[in-house]
């Protein structure tokens, strides 16, 4: 029988002791990553403001004196995840929208990138559609700053299509911030994996600020395959 306790077992995720072959920087940024998916983890379960260090430590398999020699406390580990995490939803948009060669193309294949990683990844946006909210005031600037990105690519995309109808950029800030509510909503009610659901509508409401209804009906069954809800072509 093993003398090893539950709490000193090696996890599945933890570098076995002793010579490993990785470097010290290596391991470092080994450490770090398992603390940040470990940061997305215990904010998901628990939220943010009942986390605490000793939540992240645990669920990452780190002692005490590791988090802090990366972190000065649970919002900078906070705000580095939400980075993360952020960084990989505006590559996502971004190469789906570089992959479309038209305004219609480009806007619901980056709904369906946004919406299928908020479904294959909820931890991750629940932690930075939901819970950035109680995290104060510079996770929800990093929360705007991604918002503002995205509204510029929508701004940019409906500019350079010759059917759409000149707009401020204000309207890509409001179309964005309608479609955050709509996903942020579902999340609250544990609808995550609903979400790719919710594309044809997303993608008709916004498609209908810039086009209007007969082509925004159009293009949206024929990008999704789908007429919205409550619609069919006439």
């Amino acid at each position: 029988m093993s003398s090893s306790s539950p709490n000193t077992r090696r996890q599945p995720h933890q570098l076995r002791p002793g010579r490993h072959g990785l470097s010290r920087e290596a391991v470092a940024d080994h450490q770090r990553a398992r603390m940040l998916d470990a940061v997305s983890e215990v904010v998901s379960e628990k939220g943010y403001v009942a986390m605490t260090v000793e939540d992240v430590i645990a669920a990452a398999g780190v002692s005490r004196r590791t988090f802090y020699d990366h972190f000065k406390g649970k919002e900078a580990a906070y705000l580095e995840a939400f980075e993360v995490a952020g960084a990989e939803l505006i590559r996502r948009v971004g190469e789906a929208y570089a992959a479309s060669r038209s305004l219609a193309g480009g806007l619901v294949a980056c709904l369906r990138a946004f919406l299928e990683f908020s479904a294959e990844e909820p931890r991750y946006a629940e932690m930075c559609l939901v819970e950035v909210l109680a995290a104060g005031p510079a996770a929800i600037e990093r929360r705007d700053a991604v918002l503002r990105t995205l509204a510029g690519v929508l701004h940019d995309g409906a500019q350079s299509d010759p059917r759409s109808a000149p707009t401020p950029p204000m309207t890509a800030e409001w179309v964005i911030g309608g479609v955050y509510e709509v996903v942020y909503g579902r999340l609250i009610n544990g609808g995550a994996r609903e979400l790719p659901e919710l594309l044809p509508d997303l993608a008709y409401s916004i498609m209908l600020a810039y086009l209007g209804t007969e082509v925004a009906l159009e293009l949206t069954h024929r990008f999704t395959g789908v007429w919205p809800t409550g619609l069919q072509t006439r």
